[in-house]
């Protein structure tokens, strides 16, 4: 324990690196160099991460292992701070690793502009306003400091061909340190009684705020983690949406602002009303023809699925044809 502070406390003056560690800091890449040092040090990722937490640098474990296997690269200005940090703890010469980023090496997804509810979906325009509220909250746009991975969701049916229950799963991945929640908004059919909608937390989050437009039969919520994640950290959580919709559903399906890697959808219909037809969709914006268009088994016992990987902003989902 001592051998390491005080290899902290003399970064600064730390020797010059010597065989294949100072090839590494010389010619890179920086993932090389990065690598190269840790193994040198003798640290484990998790002990590297205690000590940059000691220093006030968060910053979670999986970006770590990104870094030296050459998966990510650090996002510069940003990144710039943990990146020092590493010089310290590693007792590297000051802006060695630093030099190896370089602002050409900019991560560009994160800058990249989630796209609005609205540029996608017109109809959820008026239920798109509520979202002003959420938005600043923690100094930008809801959502936008999170990748959504992966989300499931199963979505069950009445014997009239009603959705009565939506109970979903993500995976958010932060895009930076800081973000504690997660807003959903959710869009009924017209008609729908969107006051008696209830949600459920399940794993991983507890409800927040809750803006309902009778106007619109939309809704927005607020999903709260009860911690801030730190860039890199993927968060699972899970809810259950009940709702009374009076019209058959002529379909489901989910506006994607950013890029998705899988989404599942299971759809559960009562034996005695099954749709005459299942069609998986994809559509660019509202009201365009479908990019993708295939149709699914819905068996007997009322069961069908979609999947889909590697999403682009979109809207994707199941078409339903009941007669």
């Amino acid at each position: 324990m001592r051998h390491e502070a005080q290899v902290l406390a003399g970064a600064r003056s730390a020797p010059a690196p010597q065989g294949d560690l100072a090839q590494a800091l010389r010619y890179g890449p920086f993932a090389r160099a990065l690598a190269t040092a840790i193994r040198r040090r003798g640290l484990s990722l998790s002990r590297l991460r205690a000590h940059l937490a000691s220093q006030d640098i968060r910053i979670a474990q999986s970006t770590l292992s990104y870094w030296q296997r050459g998966l990510r690269h650090p996002a510069v200005p940003r990144a710039l701070d943990a990146v020092r940090a590493l010089e310290r703890v590693l007792g590297l010469p000051e802006d060695s690793l630093v030099v190896l980023i370089g602002p050409h090496h900019r991560a560009p997804d994160l800058d990249r502009r989630l796209l609005t509810i609205q540029e996608l979906s017109q109809s959820w325009a008026p239920t798109g306003a509520l979202l002003t509220e959420f938005d600043g909250v923690s100094g930008s746009p809801c959502n936008s400091d999170l990748d959504l991975a992966t989300v499931f969701d199963d979505v069950r049916f009445t014997a009239a061909g009603e959705i009565e229950e939506i109970a979903s799963t993500m995976a958010v991945r932060a895009r930076r340190s800081g973000p504690d929640s997660f807003v959903v908004t959710h869009q009924s059919e017209p008609g729908a009684d969107v006051d008696t909608a209830r949600i459920r937390a399940g794993d991983g989050c507890r409800v927040g705020r809750v803006r309902k437009q009778r106007s619109s039969a939309g809704m927005v919520f607020e999903l709260l983690f009860d911690r801030k994640l730190a860039e890199g950290d993927v968060h699972v959580f899970s809810f259950v949406l009940r709702c009374t919709t009076p019209v058959r559903a002529p379909n489901f399906y989910r506006v994607i602002r950013g890029r998705m890697q899988t989404y599942l959808i299971r759809l559960y219909f009562d034996p005695s009303m099954l749709p005459v037809r299942c069609t998986r969709v994809e559509r660019a914006r509202e009201g365009l023809a479908p990019t993708v268009s295939e149709p699914l088994l819905c068996g007997p016992n009322g069961f069908a699925c979609a999947y889909f990987e590697g999403l682009e902003p979109s809207l994707v989902g199941v078409d339903l044809l009941w007669e």
